[in-house]
């Protein structure tokens, strides 16, 4: 069924209730899983992901993996991705050949190899292992900020976090209006009928580290949608700040204690 956004403009409220630059609601969690260097549990909105740190350890190649092995001095960083059978309403199984998976492991594996601090951990291999229990729109956004708290957790140097969030249209290609409001945060609906891209940037500023966009849209259209997209980024940077501090305020405490 098409979505009806004829409302966004008159009511100024989305399906959900949200407006036009708010974010879902975002938990998140560190060290969830105990055998791991580093983890973590991420929602955003109904999206849900559970992401482990394996490393710095010896360099080694994960077949299926995405990412580049150790080259030189620096560590390579690879990124494996699970979706689970039940995470979509289509619980379709995704294969290790499966074609998007492939890109998400790429572009988180650049995105980390160039933030991380390397150089510290010659002919090593750092493993990203993110598991995808629910998807509800902004995938790769949430892979993205529970990645950076597992590495955070596991104690992995880098220069600052990488935080993303996904920004769109109000209206879609076709309609040929450049008018159309930008949106924070898609769901998963919303990401189904709409323009949209997902932006991720690098500390508090406005250093845009990842931009993938897989849709078409009117080039007037994309400056709004980008200023939005940075804008969310700055406001998801805060909730995971609070998260990493509160849980170094929680280690402090049972180690002075």
């Amino acid at each position: 069924m098409p979505l009806d956004t004829s409302t966004y403009a008159l009511a100024l409220l989305r399906l959900d209730g949200r407006r036009w630059n708010e974010l879902r609601r975002i938990h998140a969690q560190t060290s969830t899983q105990a055998a791991a260097d580093g983890s973590s549990y991420l929602e955003m909105g109904n999206t849900k992901v559970i992401c482990t740190v394996a490393g710095p350890s010896e360099s080694r190649r994960v077949g299926g993996g995405g990412g580049g092995a150790a080259e030189g001095d620096n560590a390579g960083v690879q990124v494996e991705i699970g979706i689970a059978g039940f995470s979509g309403v289509d619980r379709k199984r995704r294969g290790r050949g499966d074609k998007r998976t492939s890109e998400m492991q790429a572009t988180i594996a650049n995105a980390f190899s160039s933030t991380l601090f390397t150089h510290l951990y010659p002919h090593s291999t750092i493993q990203i292992t993110l598991h995808i229990l629910s998807q509800d729109g902004s995938l790769l956004a949430a892979c993205l900020n529970a990645a950076t708290l597992a590495l955070i957790d596991a104690g992995i140097p880098m220069s600052d976090y990488i935080v993303a969030c996904t920004a769109g249209s109000t209206t879609t290609y076709s309609t040929n209006d450049e008018s159309a409001d930008p949106l924070l945060d898609l769901n998963g609906t919303e990401e189904q009928e709409l323009p949209f891209l997902t932006v991720g940037t690098l500390g508090a500023g406005e250093r845009v580290s990842v931009l993938v966009m897989e849709t078409r849209v009117q080039v007037a259209r994309l400056e709004g949608m980008l200023a939005v997209g940075v804008d969310g980024c700055k406001q998801v940077r805060e909730i995971l700040d609070q998260v990493v501090r509160r849980q170094g305020k929680r280690i402090l405490e049972s180690v002075v204690g």
